[in-house]
């Protein structure tokens, strides 16, 4: 989902766009669920959650289907979920970082575990892979709601690291310890956000040729089909 190394942010679309979609509105609704589990179901009061509605609002999901996601944490009390960190290496030596939210980590574990093995590839252990990554605090703004000059001084003045800006939004990086007091200050001004995320970056890509992109593709499809499967990270830059 961004810096080039989110799955979501470099993947072709396949398949039908209302099995996506469908995909897409049960993982957000999960993570709004757990959130408000976790902590106030006001989202003024709870970062988590309120970034976590964004995210869902970006997506076009229906007004209804974020509070029922909400009310969702008071009915299932007694279900818990863990948010779980899977490190190996796919198809072409690719370094992957898999996030999970689950209520089962054996089943989870043994899914993802076979998901690699199937592919060629191999689950490591906690650090195998990470040590290819930076991670980094990224919250997009659509370029529509500030212009270049004004989100750079917000930037700065919030306390990020660094702001980029492309064709489409804006992408402001900090520490993750910051993140939500970085956004706490840049939404005294910016109502919008496309998404406040946690994300691993790469260090460095591995190119992969045109020829061997099918293999890659495929991996990366089967571990997002997978129910508990929220986040992907790569290291690969997929040549078109």
């Amino acid at each position: 989902m961004a810096g080039h190394s989110h799955w979501a942010g470099i993947k072709h679309k396949k398949g039908k766009a209302d099995k996506q979609r469908s995909k897409i509105f049960s993982k957000l609704s999960k993570e709004i669920t757990v959130a408000a589990k976790l902590g106030d179901k006001d989202p003024t009061m709870n970062p988590r959650l309120r970034s976590a509605i964004q995210a869902a609002r970006s997506a076009n999901m229906p007004k209804d289907n974020i509070e029922r996601a909400i009310d969702k944490s008071s009915i299932n009390s007694e279900q818990n979920f863990e948010n779980l960190r899977y490190e190996g290496f796919g198809p072409e030596k690719v370094a992957v970082i898999v996030e999970a939210l689950t209520d089962n980590k054996n089943r989870t574990a043994s899914n993802i575990r076979t998901i690699f093995q199937k592919a060629g590839g191999s689950l490591g252990t906690q650090g195998s892979a990470s040590h290819n990554f930076k991670k980094l605090g990224i919250i997009k703004i659509h370029k529509k709601e500030v212009s270049n000059e004004r989100i750079f001084e917000l930037a700065i003045d919030a306390g990020a690291d660094e702001c980029k800006t492309n064709n489409h939004f804006h992408e402001i990086q900090c520490s993750v310890n910051e993140i939500y007091n970085v956004k706490k200050e840049l939404e005294k001004e910016i109502s919008n956000f496309i998404s406040t995320e946690i994300e691993w970056i790469p260090l460095n890509s591995v190119v992969i040729s045109k020829e061997k992109n099918e293999s890659l593709i495929n991996f990366f499809e089967t571990l997002e089909d997978d129910d508990d499967v929220q986040n992907i990270f790569v290291n690969a830059e997929l040549k078109r």
